[in-house]
């Protein structure tokens, strides 16, 4: 092979690399301004800190939620800038962000039981299984992307899946309940990215990454399964006793 030849065959790949790092920035943007979106009137329209929270824990919830999208978008542009380094180095305090974000979410998911009783047609203790279901999820696959940090492509597909699959937070309120409040809806609406990115690898690399495939039904059917699972005495019972424990700390 001629070097014109490999040198070719070296600015294909750029070019295509290029593409992918430009997918996952926009992919990232497009779940920002989702959220922006979903809690703009009870959040960022609202003062930030001084929005009408039901307590600090959920303001807590919130600065961990937010600085965790804004990590990603971070993140993803660094990879598309080729600042690798400054990638790895914040890369180690976007899995210590992670872990506070799940902790902080199971601590204000417990707490919504205190002041919430009912979420539409679900009692709340039912209904606790969709945020647990999504902190699950969230949590496998960031264990995960930790482990294949050092496989560029896995990595990615996880973070993104994982941050695709905590959004619902978001689609849960005005005005995005205009669309996820319709039968089945709120399932599709925050799984569509998932399809944009296994759309992307169709286009991209003429099939679905395995992880795409495997990690995007791990979270579809997990959080399919959490009102089923949330309706069953076993949960009922655990949701008590968390409730109880919630109940215990307030005081």
């Amino acid at each position: 092979m001629s070097d014109s030849q490999v040198d070719s065959q070296l600015d294909t790949l750029t070019a295509r690399g290029k593409v992918e790092d430009r997918c996952f920035v926009g992919m990232s943007l497009l779940l920002l301004a989702t959220v922006l979106v979903g809690f703009a009137k009870s959040y960022f329209l609202a003062g930030l800190m001084r929005a009408p929270l039901p307590n600090k824990l959920i303001h807590v919830h919130a600065v961990f939620f937010s600085c965790w999208i804004i990590l990603l978008i971070a993140q993803a542009s660094f990879i598309s800038t080729k600042q690798f380094d400054l990638h790895r180095q914040v890369g180690l305090l976007g899995f210590g962000l992670a872990c506070g974000l799940i902790v902080v979410g199971i601590m204000a998911a417990t707490d919504s039981m205190t002041r919430i009783k009912m979420v539409g047609p679900f009692d709340m203790r039912t209904f606790y299984a969709v945020p647990m279901f999504d902190i699950l999820v969230f949590a496998v696959l960031i264990f995960f992307a930790y482990r294949w940090r050092h496989d560029p492509a896995t990595h990615k597909r996880l973070i993104l899946i994982a941050s695709i699959t905590i959004v619902d937070a978001a689609t849960g309120r005005s005005p995005l309940t205009k669309i996820t409040e319709l039968p089945y809806l709120n399932n599709v609406f925050t799984q569509f990215y998932t399809v944009l990115l296994a759309a992307f690898d169709l286009w991209y690399l003429k099939r679905v990454h395995r992880v795409t495939l495997v990690a995007g039904l791990f979270s579809i059917v997990t959080l399919l399964i959490a009102i089923p699972v949330g309706g069953t005495r076993p949960w009922i019972a655990f949701a008590n006793w968390m409730l109880g424990m919630a109940k215990a700390i307030k005081g």
